[in-house]
Parts: structure tokens; C-alpha cells; sequence
């Protein structure tokens, strides 16, 4: 199940680079498909004629490793315009007579290019001919081949900017593709429109469309099942069915005990009671926690969590007669991060807190729709399927809940007191205007209590930490500068309001070396 992919499109050729992701992006905020692909898996005859151009991206390598057997080179004998960034554009040279070599001068960071020659690449991407860009390199082109010319240099990359243009050959050195990179979305922008004339292809509108007839014709008459957690993903991923098969569907809203404050009454007040679908609402609180007593291993939780939460779910799933199909909310990020896309060397960077897969024992047929959409994209998408921005913005959620926000053993109180603390903390950023700005925010209940002072009384209470993180995909991650002001208030509020917290610490580690979550 995915999208059309008869679509004209940019072919992404990753080669292990971290930010090969965000060129797939990049392209698609555009307005254009674009498709991520392994060196290793790609070859000549599979590009077929809706491919009008190919990028390759940067990676750990250097040219001389790459042997012809990870990397079909008849790629670039197809007369496809290609764009080559950072490794790209050294392989562009190295196999067209060029040389490749170890720079003196390591360029990672900021650096300042100047104009030499004119482009199409270029057009309106330089300020009084310098910009500046993102190097992240320690080997650099010493030679051009012959049917190249110099576009741009820095200072210690001669060769910033190249271009064939008999060849359609167009490399840079820096990456375009990030957001330190001035206007480098304009390279990418001139790549697909003015040399690989691509015309806008790619909208939420269109991909609700194509998505919805997908549906249909993959489930016919048959009865899809959902599991509902009331997250983005799944959100989108129900109302997106219940547009194209309606009644056919049927969710499963599994209550863990584990949610944000309230989170249950809001599933069942937007997709029950709103939007009119089938939802089967199961309270499992008690089970879950009754299983959790006495378990402080995280890796424990998350596979009590898990099993439980299959069993649950296939234990209600078979009350539904002539059910074929499972519906799951896998991201496009998913099967990237899986090695199922790319196989790229930096592919598998983090495993996932889903709650659990596909039970063997109930042998359905998937139903992926989102399977080739970024987050972003997701959320476009759930606006077009009339789905509300309270919904389409909420932060990620982890499939174990509080648990992995809870270091220690689990008990009702401990919850309860959770639950209070990251309810006055989200709620604290939506009044504040900073809700949108942050990608995740929580609280955690940390398993260590300590002396307070209130009033005349000595407290001896948990302490809570706060987290908000900034990122663009959860890959990497820093922390959220909150003003001193914002700080004293979200410390105040929590400490007065919630008995059982008498100190807040906030997290200031950013993803890597640690995680976004605790657990």
C-alpha cells in the first residue's frame, strides 16, 4: 500500500549521510515526490522514465572505498540531470577523470563561498556574490575533469560549486540541504525546476486523493481494524480511512492507565461522538498496572506493555467477524530508520517505543497508508482530512506511556501525581505561545525524593523534570531555552499545585548523547 509512484520524481541516492533525510524533504516542500533509495540497492534498469533527476547525497566514505559493486555507475550515464552534495559531488569527479583527496584543511561548520561563473544552479542563491553555507567535510575535489567548470570556491575548497553542463552534472561541496546553509533550499529549487523541469506534483490535497482510491481498491468490501492510540499517526491514519471506507472501520482504543490527563475522554469525544466512527474504548488500567507492580527494568515495562497491549487488543479485534485488514501508521522515517529503504550505514539510529506490532496468531493483511509521508507532511495532511489543529499538533507520545517517563516502580499515586505535573507544564507552553515552537515536551517523576520547606513544614517529596526539546525529525535534538521568567512561574505552579513534588529540575542535554525520553 502506498502512493502512486508513477509520479515524476527526484531520486534520492542515499550513501549514508545523517542528513540525507531532510534533501527527501527539502524536495517535497517544494512541491515535488521525491524517493530515498540505497546505493547498494539501486541499478541502471531500475530507473525508470518518471526519474527526471537524481541526487546523491553526502556520507562517511571517501570515493576510493566505494567499489563498483555497492555503486551501479551506469546511473550516470542515463542523461538524468544529477546534483551531487559534499560525497556526491566528489563522486561526480572522481568518476568523470577528476581526483579526490584529503584536505589540508578540514572544513566543518560555517564557511563563506564567492561567485566565479554564472549557473542556472545559482540563480538567486548568492548576496552580493558571497553566502555563506554548511561544510562538513574532510576530503575535497584536487581536479576537475575536463568537462567541468568552477561556479563558486571558499577558501579552502576551490571547487564549492561545479557544474557540467553538457552532461547535466552539477555538484557542491556543502550541504544545501540544512537549515545553516543561507537560501540553500534555492539550489535545490533551481536542481528540480530550471534543470530537471519538474512540475509540482506533490499536496496534501493530491495525496488525499490518491490515497483515498488506494483504499478502496485495496480493501474493497472487506473490514479493516485500528489500533487507536489518539496520537497524529493514528489519528490521521483513522480519519483517512474512515473518508474512503467508513463503517468498514473499525478502531480499538486500548486505556493503559498510562495516558496524558484526560487523554481518554478526548479520543472518545472526537471520534466517537464527532466524527461518528466505530470505537471499541477498553479500559485495561487496572490489568496493566497489576502487571507493572514491582517492575523497575525499563526494558521489563516495555515488554509487559507490549504483550499486554496485543493481547488486549486481539482479544477484542476477534469480537469483529471477517476482519482482513490491520491498519498501522507507519512513517516513511519508520522504514528508513529499519534499513527496509536506504541500508545505509547511519539508517538505524534509534529504536522505536512502539507499543507493539502485528499479533502472528490473527494473520491480517496491512494497511499502511502513511508509509511514504514525513511527519510533517502528516500533519498537512490530517488538516486537509478536516482533522482539528489540537490533534494535528500535539507532541510525539511514546507507545508505553508514563511508564518510561517514571524511572522505578509504578503506582497509582505516582501516576496521578504525574499525570498533574505534565498537564500544568503542556498547558503552561499553550498559554505561553510556546507549545508550536517545541517538538516534545514532558514531565518526568524521577525515583528520588528530597527535603523541602514549606510554609513551617519540612516536606520530603519526589522531584519532578521537566524536558522540551527542539528538532526537526527526533534524530537529533536540543533543549528549549526558556526564559528565567517561564522557568520560576512552570516551578511555582507545579510545587504549590501537586502534593508529592517539592523540586523541578529542567534537562538541558541535547540528542546525542542522550535520548529524547528517560527510558
Amino acid at each position: 500500500m502506498s502512493l502512486d509512484l508513477n509520479l515524476d520524481k527526484i531520486l534520492i541516492i542515499d550513501f549514508g549521510s545523517q542528513f540525507t533525510q531532510l534533501i527527501a524533504r527539502r524536495v517535497r516542500e517544494l512541491g515535488v515526490f521525491s524517493e530515498l533509495v540505497s546505493h547498494k540497492k539501486i541499478k541502471s534498469f531500475q530507473i525508470k522514465q518518471n526519474i527526471k533527476g537524481i541526487i546523491l547525497s553526502g556520507g562517511p566514505l571517501n570515493v576510493y572505498q566505494l567499489k563498483n559493486n555497492l555503486f551501479d555507475k551506469k546511473i550516470l550515464k542515463l542523461g538524468i540531470p544529477i546534483l551531487g552534495i559534499c560525497f556526491g559531488h566528489q563522486i561526480l569527479s572522481k568518476f568523470h577523470g577528476g581526483k579526490v583527496k584529503k584536505s589540508k584543511h578540514r572544513e566543518f561548520g560555517l564557511a563563506k563561498i564567492f561567485k566565479r561563473n554564472k549557473s542556472l544552479l545559482i540563480k538567486n542563491f548568492f548576496k552580493k556574490k558571497i553566502n555563506k553555507v554548511w561544510m562538513s567535510h574532510a576530503d575535497q575535489v584536487s581536479r576537475l575533469p575536463k568537462s567541468f567548470k568552477v561556479i563558486a570556491s571558499s577558501e579552502n575548497s576551490k571547487f564549492a560549486i561545479v557544474e557540467s553542463k553538457i552532461e547535466k552534472f552539477f555538484g557542491v561541496q556543502f550541504h544545501p540541504e540544512v537549515t545553516h546553509t543561507e537560501n540553500g533550499k534555492k539550489i535545490i529549487s533551481n536542481f528540480i525546476f530550471l534543470i530537471c523541469k519538474i512540475k509540482r506534483n506533490w499536496s496534501s490535497k493530491s495525496q488525499k486523493i490518491q490515497l483515498i482510491k488506494k483504499i478502496r481498491l485495496q480493501i474493497g468490501t472487506n473490514k479493516v481494524i485500528c489500533a487507536l492510540s489518539g496520537g497524529v499517526d493514528s489519528s490521521v491514519v483513522a480519519q483517512l480511512l474512515n473518508k474512503a471506507i467508513g463503517k468498514q472501520l473499525y478502531c480499538i482504543f486500548v486505556n493503559t492507565g498510562l495516558l496524558r490527563k484526560n487523554e481518554e475522554k478526548q479520543v472518545v469525544a472526537t471520534f466517537k461522538k464527532k466524527l461518528k466512527m466505530n470505537l471499541i474504548y477498553v479500559n485495561a488500567e487496572k490489568e496493566f498496572i497489576r502487571k507493572l507492580t514491582n517492575v523497575s527494568d525499563p526494558e521489563k515495562k516495555r515488554i509487559i506493555i507490549g504483550n499486554l497491549f496485543i493481547k488486549i487488543f486481539e482479544r477484542y479485534a476477534k469480537k469483529i467477524k471477517n476482519v482482513k485488514f490491520l491498519a498501522q501508521g507507519t512513517l516513511y522515517p519508520d522504514l528508513i530508520e529499519s534499513k527496509s529503504v536506504t541500508g545505509s550505514q547511519t539508517s538505524k539510529i534509534k529504536s522505536h517505543h512502539n507499543v507493539g506490532g502485528l499479533p502472528k496468531k490473527m494473520k491480517l493483511k496491512l494497511v499502511e497508508p502513511l508509509k511514504l509521508l514525513f511527519k510533517d507532511e502528516v500533519r498537512k495532511l490530517g488538516l486537509e482530512l478536516n482533522l482539528s489543529r489540537d490533534i494535528i499538533s500535539r507532541h510525539p507520545f511514546p507507545g508505553p506511556g508514563l511508564a518510561i517517563r517514571m524511572p522505578g516502580i509504578i503506582n497509582k499515586e505516582k501516576i496521578n501525581i504525574l499525570k498533574e505535573a505534565d498537564h500544568y507544564f503542556i498547558q503552561a507552553l499553550k498559554d505561553h505561545g510556546l507549545y508550536n515552537k517545541i517538538w516534545q515536551a514532558y514531565a518526568a517523576l524521577l525515583p528520588v525524593k528530597t527535603v523541602g520547606v514549606m510554609g513551617d513544614n519540612r516536606t520530603y517529596e519526589y522531584l519532578c523534570l521537566l524536558r522540551a526539546i527542539t528538532s526537526e525529525d527526533g534524530m537529533t535534538a536540543d533543549f528549549f531555552e526558556f526564559k528565567k521568567s517561564f522557568s520560576q512561574m512552570i516551578s511555582n505552579k507545579i510545587v504549590n499545585s501537586i502534593r508529592g513534588i517539592n523540586r523541578v529540575v529542567y534537562d538541558i542535554t541535547s540528542k546525542p548523547p542522550s535520548t529524547i525520553e528517560l527510558e
